[in-house]
Formats: C-alpha cells, structure tokens, sequence
C-alpha cells in the first residue's frame, strides 16, 4: 500500500505542475491583469526567500499519504485475516494455540529469507506463546517454485519442517539437483515428493499465496504480518529482522499494539 501511495505522491505533484496553467487562467479571470501580477510576485518572492516551506509541504504530503496507506493495509489484512492467519493448509511452527502470530512471506531463494530464519525461530521459541505460518511466495526463479513445491509434498510426509530448514541453511542459489538432494539428506521420500509435487492442491497453493501478497501489497520477501491469534493489532513488516526486533514487536502485539511504555 506505501508503494502505491508514492506513486500517487508523485502522480499528484506532476497533476498540479500540469494544472497550473489552468490555475492561472482561471486566476486572470478573478483578478485583473495587475492583480494576478503582483499575486504572483508575492507568491515567488515567498518561495525564493523561504524555499523550506516546498519540501515541508512535500513531506506533509507524504506523511499523509503514508498514514493513509497504513489504513488501506490495516483494512486489507482485516478483509483477508482469515486465509492469512488461518489457511488450513499452511505449514505451522511454535504455539499452534499461541496468543501471537506471525506470517511470514518467503522465497527460498532469498538471501535476506535465510538469514532471517534462525533469529525468527529462537524469539518465537524463546517466547513460548507464538504461532508462525508460512507463506511460500516463490517470485525469484523457477526454481524457487520447485522448491516450494517440494517442502509442501514433504509436508504431506510430516518432513515440512526438515525440508524447510535443509533449504534454508543452504547458502547459495537453489538448483532442482540441489532441491532435491537436499530433501533426501532431510529424511524425505524424494520420489514419492516427485510424483506429488506437481498435485492441484499444491499449485492452488502458491497461486493463493501470490494472490493473496498482491492483495497486501507484499512485493517482496522476507514479509511478515503480525497480529495478535484474533488478527487484530496486525502490523507489516518487511527485511532482515533481528531476533530482538521479532521479541519487541511480540510484545508489542500482545499488548494490544501499544509499546511497552504505555
């Protein structure tokens, strides 16, 4: 939503920049000649005496539209909180009944995705009262969707999580040799993966999954969406989290949304 919020910030400054030809006419049918003049003086001489105040309505104008692109966020996960918090076909991790969730959006061939794993999992872990969903979202390769679809066949074998780790500690970009290898060496049934990878189900999945981003605006991975077990609260949130950063931001939620101070 904030990306489409600057793109209707700069849409706006070139719509006035068109229109004030249009101003002025209009101007010179208000005032006579000298009038409009000296108005358009007075107007330049501020301007070039007090330069400041362009940039100062720019950013005023920004923050209002940012604040205005928060609500459109906030209006959009409450229409889908459902499937976001609660899609039946998602893979889990923490506290399946914790009073926090978070979701995350993820591409397993996303650098920032694998770094952000471990500090992800141990503030989770370490609060006790977490849930995590997984939203494979693969927008980077072709081999990203092959990987997607291999973690959510080792799912139907209770290998999700083992897939799900093996991918991410991997660090380089993700072949279909690599994929593959790696779910064997996790525990998974390689070839039963490869006749269940290609399933509807699975491809209905992702299909959802992308949707579902393009919905919350979500462009890029690592995404997360956090809220308390009843969707309220929800905040989003994108890059490299510190494990720190993921413990403020539980707390916060379970707060009700409001920082610890208050």
């Amino acid at each position: 939503m904030i990306r489409s919020a600057f793109r209707a910030l700069g849409a706006l400054l070139l719509g006035l920049t068109l229109a004030m030809p249009a101003a002025r006419a209009q101007e010179d049918q208000t005032f006579s000649p000298k009038q409009a003049d000296a108005i358009r003086k007075i107007v330049r001489d501020y301007l070039m005496e007090h330069p400041e105040v362009i940039g100062d309505a720019v950013e005023a104008l920004r923050e209002k539209m940012r604040a205005q692109a928060e609500v459109e966020a906030k209006k959009a996960i409450e229409a889908r909180k459902d499937e976001l918090f609660n899609g039946k076909d998602d893979p889990v991790a923490g506290n399946a009944k914790g009073d926090v969730v978070i979701v995350q959006f993820f591409d397993y061939n996303c650098p920032y995705c694998k770094v952000v794993m471990d500090p992800l999992l141990e503030a989770v872990k370490a609060d006790g009262k977490t849930r995590v969903v997984f939203k494979d979202m693969p927008i980077l390769s072709e081999d990203s969707a092959t990987a997607a679809r291999v973690a959510l066949a080792a799912k139907k074998q209770g290998k999700y999580e083992e897939v799900h780790r093996a991918f991410m500690k991997f660090r380089g970009k993700l072949d279909e040799k690599t994929i593959f290898r790696l779910a064997g060496e996790a525990g998974a049934n390689v070839d039963q993966i490869k006749k269940e990878m290609m399933a509807p189900e699975i491809d209905k999945q992702l299909q959802k999954n992308l949707e579902l981003a393009h919905a919350l605006d979500i462009a890029s991975t690592p995404t997360f969406v956090i809220a308390d077990a009843n969707g309220n609260a929800a905040r989003t949130v994108s890059g490299a989290i510190e494990g720190q950063v993921f413990r403020q931001l539980i707390d916060v939620t379970r707060k009700g949304g409001k920082p610890a101070n208050q």
